[in-house]
């Protein structure tokens, strides 16, 4: 009889190696949940970490709602269980008001279902602590440790009572800064110039005593990352792809091709009309330069800005304007354009532009304050960005090293969770 031979115990370096062999079965994380609050700049942000991190194809997005219309648009600055839980209680009055007289006409304002069920108590909001905790809890033995992404204010209370529930299972990451309480999570990712409100030009700004007040109260520790701009999808591999997907619409348009993205003002970036009419005179000075134009606004942008632009650049010949139906052009764009315009109210357009390494030139930086002042600063120090002013000439470009905050900021999870003893799962 011959003897059995058994296998050799595979290398640690081995490409092959079964991943028991390597850290055990119980210490490599596949998949990932992604919790968003709805605004696509928020949650565009988690997903590009999860992309970053290579689990774009085994993560589930779960979403914290708020109700929606009537008293509700007034309750957004509550927690959204406080918000819900009033909702609840405004529901009770209303009821057995309407018992005590069914002829007295109700005067509360209509509180409208959430996404076609009840807005109150009962209502279960997608991203339910207890269902993502069970989640982790029972597929802990099969699958492992589970990645939670989270991002936006609403999402706080949710990821943080995920982490302190089911720490041994979970590694959570919250995404823009919490506030307070940076502790009930395993890694904070947040923009530099969130930490503006410390520098002492901040300090300056604000009433010795309101300081106690503004957050960030401490500098960052070793669990907070810092990025220049905002988390998002792109990198050379999805501009690669978008190219070839709109090559067919923009092989033959005339170069150079000048993008050009327009946001809202927001409330540390105030604008009206004015600035609006600045950007046309810009464009129009800069078009003997340019071989084309597009023009995209965003779901921000106020319709008396819109209408400046596409008054005095509708009718050039050099000049599309996307109406805002489908398909969405921006892919096509940021893989198609040889230089970019766009108005500082958007860190996420900004950093996505500067994530080409393309020139990209920022209208109205001027008119931001407080910790937009800092980022924009910032993006102008490494050479980056540049103001618009009109005189540019399109057909000569410039570069820098393209912004790639989402790939650091998955190394440095991949850091975190080594020292842990913790490890993604690789393809």
């Amino acid at each position: 009889m011959r003897p059995i031979q058994l296998p050799e115990p595979p290398s640690p370096t081995s490409r092959g190696t079964p991943e028991i062999f390597e850290s055990g079965i119980h210490s490599v994380i596949r998949r990932a949940v992604v919790i968003g609050n709805g605004f696509p700049s928020s949650e565009n942000q988690s997903i590009g970490l999860v992309h970053a991190l290579g689990l774009s194809d085994m993560h589930v997005l779960y979403r914290v709602t708020r109700p929606k219309g009537g008293i509700n648009e007034w309750l957004h600055w509550l927690p959204v269980s406080v918000h819900k839980k009033l909702v609840y209680l405004i529901r009770q009055i209303r009821c057995y008001s309407q018992l005590l007289s069914k002829s007295q006409k109700n005067k509360l304002m209509p509180l409208p279902s959430e996404n076609g069920g009840s807005a109150g108590l009962s209502a279960i909001l997608e991203a339910d602590v207890k269902s993502i905790i069970n989640l982790a809890r029972e597929t802990y033995e099969k699958e492992g440790p589970l990645l939670v992404v989270a991002s936006g204010r609403d999402t706080i209370s949710i990821a943080s009572s995920i982490k302190r529930l089911a720490s041994e299972n979970v590694f959570v990451v919250q995404i823009q800064h919490p506030r307070l309480h940076l502790n009930r999570f395993d890694m904070v990712i947040t923009p530099r110039h969130d930490y503006y409100p410390l520098t002492p030009e901040a300090q300056k700004q604000v009433p010795r005593f309101l300081q106690r007040w503004i957050t960030p109260r401490e500098p960052p520790d070793s669990h907070v990352v810092l990025t220049l701009g905002a988390l998002h999808q792109i990198d050379f591999a999805s501009l690669r792809s978008a190219a070839i997907t709109w090559r067919d619409e923009f092989e033959h348009v005339p170069r150079p091709l000048l993008v050009v993205n327009i946001g809202g003002p927001t409330r540390n970036c105030r604008y009206s009309a004015d600035l609006a009419k600045e950007l046309a005179v810009s464009l129009l000075s800069v078009l003997v330069s340019c071989g084309s134009v597009r023009i995209s606004f965003s779901e921000r942008t106020p319709q008396k800005v819109s209408n400046i632009i596409v008054k005095e650049l509708g009718n050039n010949p050099k000049v599309y304007i996307w109406d805002g139906k489908e398909p969405n052009p921006h892919m096509g764009h940021l893989a198609w354009a040889d230089a970019f315009v766009v108005t500082a109210d958007s860190v996420s357009m900004i950093s996505e532009a500067c994530s080409t390494g393309k020139p990209v030139y920022v209208v109205g930086a001027e008119r931001c304050r407080w910790k937009f002042t800092e980022f924009h600063k910032s993006l102008r120090e490494r050479g980056v960005v540049r103001p618009f002013t009109g005189s540019e000439d399109m057909k000569e470009s410039w570069s820098y090293p393209p912004l790639n905050d989402a790939a650091d900021a998955a190394r440095q999870v991949r850091e975190a969770l080594a020292s842990r003893g913790w490890k993604l799962k690789t393809t």
